[in-house]
């Protein structure tokens, strides 16, 4: 427990002067609207029962759940198929992904800053309205792109003319249709952010607003908790969803299976969905209350436990900060506030390390364990959903049951933080190599000489393949080859629903014929069970540590500023964190490609092949980096945090209520 003497001494200066007693009743009753839900005059009974924490934490945890649905599931899981479908490398999608943190930027101390003394839950319906919008305008360039080409019209086999028609040809003065797509992905994230802005500032804010401090950990640690099993939600159905052809029409007459790596998923059906379900929250979240009945009572029953600071007195001044006027002075007060600032270096870098995970962890799986990208997708959000949500729930019943201090609770953030960091080395001791690739990490026939492996060889030079036509082949000799045209096969035919090439001249000779079959060879690396429990226990300890961060942030700043500096916090969170995430991420991994589409002007698009070793080794270098600013940032608020100083007696009363100075008793269980 942190300083108890400050509490108890605390106490005692309340029953010094009767001036303190009386202004602590004195808080303004419009800044309590109280009421019954509904709309306007419109009450019904029926309604009432949600009017409370606990209902209001139920349609909270629901818009959260569908926010995680959208953006850190449906988004995530579907990038390697959006890669495939409109030919964008890692680096452009992980800027897809940033479009929902650069609306968020734009707008976070705007609606953090005049939501605060306006109606919170209205806030929110307007965040589901968005959401829904958003969902619609991502799920466009389906509609408008036409029916997927899976390269069905080009001949596999080996072959020294195709009659194909036409060659395609280069016209390098035109447009990419790829920029097209990437606009609106963009503009479908944007409108994401927008959404998720209000949810994540103000809705938290409601939240502590309207429990107690005993409690606020508890309820914001299940709001969080239950945010994330958004993304299970996304991974999981939309892990099912990429099973079902992504032109469900055309369904009967693809001559491919899910394993195929032309095979795309139907990535667009999980965002109608999410139209749909975003403004079905609309109305209810429209007729809570501005407060929830009990509000005021609470509110006089808390103690600050704010940063005490040269600026602090400034902020708590009554009704300061209540004006648009003062936004500026409040925002430089706040910055000035180092505990505050400590913790969101920490938040920032945690954030970075989250996001970059979530965005690229199925990609991840699929390409260092030699997976599908549905079964990836499953696994990935079988260990990051779970973790994420016990850890959220674990981070605030620790601090409501043992009642954490502030002190206390970033002492909590700090271990967490330790032992994620432990945890995280497991991608170094549970790397998987390459399995050969013949023109990629392995020679053809020839004996090696030295010099860089390239597809096109003396074995398959005359063949006349095409490298957009990606469409790999396992040889009898265990060797990857990138297509049955690569290998060098002649003829092609159908065994049990398996296409199995013969006379290819680039296989080595194994008994008494050259073959191979469709499809990637199996990964021979048996790392996946120890990888996945790692990194299930490295996902836990993370995001034990985001519940106390939260909670320190509200607790080291004065309570008439919670939603303002929740504000500022995301937003070099989203700036410094979520926004470079992904695209660093993208950037590593687009490194560590070994093997690039190219269209026929010499385009890179996507990449079909990673070097493993060199993937993982570069994540964790991000990933350890991160998490010692993190541990360093922590502990630098924890040797700065000074707990607020009472006045004298003698010395005259501020002005504004009590209770914003934290005369009060603290809050009976």
């Amino acid at each position: 427990m942190d300083n108890p003497t400050f509490i108890a001494d605390d106490r005692r200066n309340v029953s010094h002067s009767s001036k303190s007693k009386s202004e602590k009743m004195e808080t303004p009753e419009q800044e309590f609207e109280e009421g019954p839900c509904g709309w306007g005059t419109f009450t019904p009974n029926c309604l009432q029962f949600c009017n409370n924490p606990k209902g209001y934490l139920l349609f909270y945890s629901l818009l959260g759940i569908l926010q995680g649905t959208l953006v850190n599931g449906l988004v995530n899981i579907n990038i390697s198929t959006i890669e495939k479908r409109y030919n964008l490398n890692s680096f452009t999608t992980g800027l897809i992904s940033t479009g929902y943190d650069m609306s968020f930027c734009i707008l976070s101390l705007f609606v953090s800053y005049q939501g605060q003394k306006g109606h919170k839950p209205r806030w929110l319906a307007f965040s589901a309205f968005m959401l829904g919008l958003g969902s619609l305008v991502f799920c466009m360039p389906h509609f408008t792109s036409g029916l997927y080409n899976f390269g069905a019209e080009v001949r596999g086999t080996c072959s020294s003319h195709h009659n194909n028609g036409s060659t395609p040809t280069c016209n390098s003065s035109s447009t990419p249709k790829s920029t097209i797509f990437l606009l609106v992905f963009l503009l479908g994230q944007l409108l994401h952010g927008v959404g998720g802005t209000p949810l994540y500032t103000l809705g938290t804010a409601h939240i502590d607003d309207s429990v107690s401090i005993e409690k606020s950990s508890l309820y914001i640690g299940i709001g969080s908790g239950m945010s994330v099993l958004g993304p299970a939600f996304g991974y999981v159905i939309g892990g099912q969803l990429l099973d079902i052809y992504i032109d469900i029409n055309a369904v009967s007459n693809v001559p491919l299976q899910p394993n195929d790596p032309r095979w795309l998923g139907a990535w667009w059906i999980g965002f109608l969905l999410c139209w749909i379900l975003a403004w079905s929250l609309v109305i209810p979240l429209s007729c809570f209350p501005k407060h929830l009945p009990g509000t005021e009572e609470i509110h006089r029953q808390k103690i600050s436990q704010a940063h005490s600071y040269k600026s602090a007195s400034v902020i708590t001044r009554h009704h300061y900060g209540e004006s648009f006027k003062d936004f500026l002075s409040v925002l430089l007060i706040l910055l000035k506030n180092p505990v505050f600032m400590a913790l969101v270096v920490a938040g920032t870098t945690e954030a970075l390390v989250i996001t970059g995970f979530v965005t690229f962890m199925p990609k991840y799986i699929e390409n260092e364990f030699g997976l599908s990208a549905s079964l990836a997708a499953i696994l990935g959000g079988a260990v990051l959903i779970p973790g994420a949500f016990i850890g959220q729930i674990i981070g605030g019943l620790i601090i409501s049951k043992l009642k954490l201090h502030c002190r206390n609770v970033m002492k909590l953030a700090a271990a967490t933080c330790v032992i994620s960091l432990i945890c995280s080395f497991v991608f170094i001791f549970a790397q998987c190599s390459n399995h050969p690739f013949a023109g990629v990490n392995q020679d053809y026939k020839q004996n090696n000489t030295g010099e860089q492996f390239k597809l096109l060889a003396f074995c398959n030079e005359k063949c006349n393949c095409i490298r957009s036509n990606y469409n790999p082949v396992c040889g009898i000799d265990q060797i990857q080859y990138f297509s049955a045209c690569y290998a060098g096969c002649t003829e092609a035919s159908v065994t049990d629903n398996m296409e199995i090439y013969q006379n290819c001249s680039c296989i080595r000779y194994v008994g008494n014929r050259f073959s191979a079959q469709e499809g990637k060879c199996n990964s021979t690396c048996n790392k996946l069970p120890v990888f996945m429990g790692f990194f299930l226990l490295a996902v836990i300890f993370t995001f034990m540590t985001g519940t106390p961060l939260t909670t320190s942030v509200l607790r080291c700043v004065p309570d008439n500023q919670r939603s303002f500096s929740l504000g500022i916090q995301w937003l070099f969170v989203r700036i410094l964190g979520t926004i470079p995430g992904p695209i660093l991420f993208g950037t590593v991994i687009d490194i560590s490609c070994v093997l690039w589409n190219e269209d026929v002007c010499g385009r890179k698009g996507a990449c079909w092949t990673y070097d493993n070793r060199k993937m993982a080794n570069l994540i964790t270098v991000i990933g350890t980096s991160s998490k010692l600013v993190s541990i360093i940032a922590i502990f630098a608020a924890l040797f700065l945090y000074r707990p607020p100083q009472v006045p004298e007696v003698s010395e005259p009363m501020p002005d504004g209520p009590a209770s914003e100075w934290g005369f009060g008793t603290r809050d009976q269980e």
